[in-house]
């Protein structure tokens, strides 16, 4: 994709990303997993749409009851990966076993020893790193 040119802040509406929303047959349930990872606190709390409010773009959950999980690393006519999260940790050994406690698992395939590929309770793929 190649921009032609990018308006000027006064030539464009004001735009600011409040949100990442990842599907999730249960909302509840993934919103306490990265509550409890990031230490952050719930925001909205719903059936259907919880939020974690951490005081900047918040991580929102929504109900999708025919979540299907990607495939990490993806073969030819599997569900891809469309996103995932990067958190930065100081120890990734106890970083991983802290998320594994909580019910990620450590993805099979790992590309990078300073990496961690984890997915979380509904599939999604996430990745611990140590920062620098």
């Amino acid at each position: 994709m190649v921009l032609a040119s990018v308006p000027r802040m006064a030539d464009r509406p004001r735009m600011t990303l409040t949100a990442t929303v990842l599907d999730t047959p249960d909302p509840r349930g993934l919103a306490r997993f990265y509550a409890a990872l990031l230490d952050w606190p719930i925001g909205t709390d719903d059936p259907e749409w919880v939020t974690l409010r951490p005081g900047g773009p918040a991580l929102s959950f929504q109900l999708e009851p025919d979540h299907v999980p990607p495939v990490w690393p993806a073969g030819k006519g599997d569900p891809r990966m469309q996103l995932h999260l990067d958190v930065a940790v100081d120890d990734l050994a106890a970083a991983v076993e802290f998320a594994v406690s909580l019910g990620a698992t450590v993805a099979g395939f790992q590309p990078q020893d300073d990496v961690r590929v984890m997915r979380d309770p509904a599939g999604h793929p996430f990745c611990l790193y140590i920062e620098g």
